[in-house]
């Protein structure tokens, strides 16, 4: 059963910008912390940015002042804006929710592409 669901990966050149979007479907929303990861072929998955159910924020220090994550409990949402997009920036971006219990589950979203190159 899917419980993220991701939109806005694509293709673009260096310097250019794309926003990631990951809409939960798990309730109450704004008690749970969100995170992006991402795997480029061939490398580690890494955590790139996080945000807890409070709004503080922790990044990947590659991407520190070119990505940043947000969220907007009203619409079960978090997003990941990414500005100035490097090559080294390819790689599946997949968007995760933490269990808030003991009781419950991780959720993991089905990856989107991104792709940067000339």
């Amino acid at each position: 059963q899917v419980q993220l669901m991701e939109s806005g990966g694509g293709s673009v050149q260096p310097g250019g910008s794309l926003t990631l979007s990951c809409i939960a479907l798990r309730q109450r929303f704004n008690i749970y912390d969100m995170a992006w990861y991402r795997q480029a072929p061939g490398k580690e998955r890494e955590r790139v940015a996080f945000i807890n159910n409070i709004g503080t924020t922790v990044y990947l220090d590659s991407v520190k002042g070119r990505f940043t994550i947000s969220r907007d409990n009203n619409r079960n949402t978090a997003y990941l804006q990414m500005n100035n997009l490097q090559p080294d920036d390819t790689a599946v971006y997949t968007c995760h929710q933490p269990r808030a219990t003991m009781y419950e589950s991780d959720y993991w979203g089905q990856g989107t592409q991104v792709t940067v190159s000339s």
